[in-house]
């Protein structure tokens, strides 16, 4: 993932629109939310909104290509005109996946499709890697194909390091491929075989419980700062493994997703990630205190503890942003396969960044996810009571937090009197299609036609809705995940078809469909 939420999401240093016809005007930046709204969108009319919104924001994937090398920049000006010199596993994983979909709504044909992917992984061919794992280095030259040692932007050293999810996002483009484009089938499968995700795998991660943990990566190079070695691969070459696990039910459960679906992890490895920490005074440091009781799967004793949050229960994330939430959502299908917990939580998480957004918050829009800030660089948002760490994501610019206390341990602090000016995404809103869609559509309808958020890339890539400042870049991720959303709702989860068939289906779902969460709304 990127730089910043890489730093922002190392879990746990644990080792124990268009506007309907007719509609009313929408609200501006400092409007109450009751104000009038459009209605629903007719099926048809639906159908084409999404579309329009697909082919402009596929003109900003490919706006991001090397046309030399075929992969995709980190990101590219609002003008399409200047791309980052950078790019990361992530990024080619979104490419893939919006390729495909562009193929699969009909905004691109076959022939193109194929040759772009191939493209793609011919230049995986060329790119170093380690050898000894088959995976991937985190940053990339897209025009050069060369390891990124020097960043860019600031002249900072870049230090080699292989990033666990960003592989893991690789490694889901490439099983995808395979199932959806026979041309590169072989050639997909070759590098997605040679991958080893048991590099990542701490067997002892949770040794209180009898699993493992997975790691944020490793440096092939000794780094500032914690880090651990490890005989990554029992070659008996030394790597440095982060000191952090990730433990959290956040984006990173990709990679045990992937690790389960490949056979190369214990599929109990599962059960060892937490659902919230437990209810005891040791855990007392956590955003608040859960509810729940302790329950064993596949011997792998289990707390199933939740979160509450303006009367709504539900299993957090890590910082309470919505592509934490929903972004593995988008190829795995964790509300059908987990229709008991991740069924009932994905319903919860959208509703309550739409409370907070125009409840709680009062910003009249809502959407909350790691983006571009608008005021310059790149940030983490989120509902900051969505998340385990009491330091969580916050939605606006002056960080406006929660500390709900917890229990007797830890005394809760006053609510905020009110919020400053908060960063909405739209990629958040995409995400939150399939489980809220005329909300989805009224909220990016009402950003468009408040805000110069719409460029010819489709939305810009933030909007500080008070302030008005918008963020007028397009970030392969971000834009991958709007591309992903529009796949799955335009051409019959595409996403996920190519995704779940073989190991996920045959391992992965199983374990997924066993726990009930005390997940709900209202």
């Amino acid at each position: 993932m990127r730089k910043t939420i890489a730093a922002c999401t190392l879990v746990l240093g644990l080792t124990a629109g268009i506007p309907a016809a007719g509609a009313a005007a929408p609200p501006g930046p400092d409007s109450s939310p009751s104000a009038a709204v459009p209605g629903p969108l007719t099926p048809a009319a639906r159908t084409a909104v999404l579309r329009r919104y697909a082919a402009d924001t596929w003109r900003s994937m490919t706006a991001m290509v090397d046309p030399g090398t075929g992969l995709p920049s980190d990101k590219v000006s609002g003008d399409l005109k200047v791309r980052a010199k950078v790019t990361s596993p992530t990024n080619l994983a979104t490419y893939i996946w919006s390729t495909l979909a562009a193929r699969d709504i009909g905004l691109v044909g076959h022939r193109e499709a194929t040759a772009r992917v191939a493209k793609v992984l011919a230049a995986l061919g060329r790119l170093e890697h380690d050898t000894a794992t088959g995976l991937y280095y985190n940053w990339y030259d897209p025009a050069t194909l060369r390891i990124v040692r020097t960043w860019p932007d600031t002249g900072d050293p870049v230090r080699p390091f292989v990033s666990s999810v960003d592989n893991a996002w690789l490694a889901t483009a490439l099983t995808m491929t395979a199932n959806a484009v026979p041309e590169q089938a072989r050639t997909a499968r070759a590098l997605l075989s040679r991958m080893d995700f048991t590099a990542f795998y701490d067997p002892a991660g949770r040794a209180d419980v009898g699993t493992g943990l997975m790691t944020g990566g490793y440096w092939t190079e000794k780094p500032e700062g914690c880090s651990q070695e490890s005989d990554y691969a029992h070659t008996g070459t030394t790597v440095y493994s982060t000191c952090h696990r990730y433990g959290a039910m956040s984006e990173t459960r990709m990679v045990t997703y992937v690790a389960i679906a490949l056979g190369q992890v214990p599929a109990e490895h599962y059960f060892g990630l937490w659902r919230t920490f437990p209810d005891t005074c040791d855990w007392g440091w956590a955003d608040q205190k859960p509810q729940g009781s302790w329950k064993t799967y596949q011997g792998v004793d289990v707390f199933e503890g939740t979160y509450g949050y303006r009367g709504m229960r539900f299993v957090p994330t890590w910082g309470g942003s919505m592509f934490e939430a929903l972004m593995a959502d988008l190829v795995v299908p964790e509300e059908t396969w987990a229709a008991r917990s991740w069924g009932r939580n994905h319903p919860v998480h959208v509703a309550a960044q739409i409370e907070h957004g125009l409840n709680e918050a009062k910003y009249g829009y809502w959407g909350f996810s790691p983006s571009d800030n608008p005021a310059g660089g790149y940030r983490e948002y989120g509902v900051d009571g969505l998340g385990m760490d009491t330091d969580g994501y916050t939605s606006d610019q002056e960080r406006t937090s929660v500390d709900p206390g917890f229990g007797d341990c830890r005394p809760a602090k006053p609510e905020p009197a009110a919020y400053g000016d908060g960063v909405v995404t739209p990629h958040a809103s995409f995400l939150a299609l399939r489980y809220a869609g005329d909300k989805a559509l009224d909220n990016l309808a009402r950003l468009r036609a408040g805000f110069d958020a719409y460029g010819p890339g489709g939305f810009y890539d933030a909007v500080a809705v008070r302030s008005g400042k918008v963020a007028k870049e397009y970030l392969a991720l971000d834009q991958g995940m709007v591309m992903g959303a529009l796949g799955n709702a335009l051409a019959r989860d595409a996403l996920r078809r190519y995704y779940v068939p073989g190991g996920a289906e045959r391992l992965l779902k199983p374990v997924l469909g066993l726990e009930e969460w005390d997940a709900r709304l209202r």
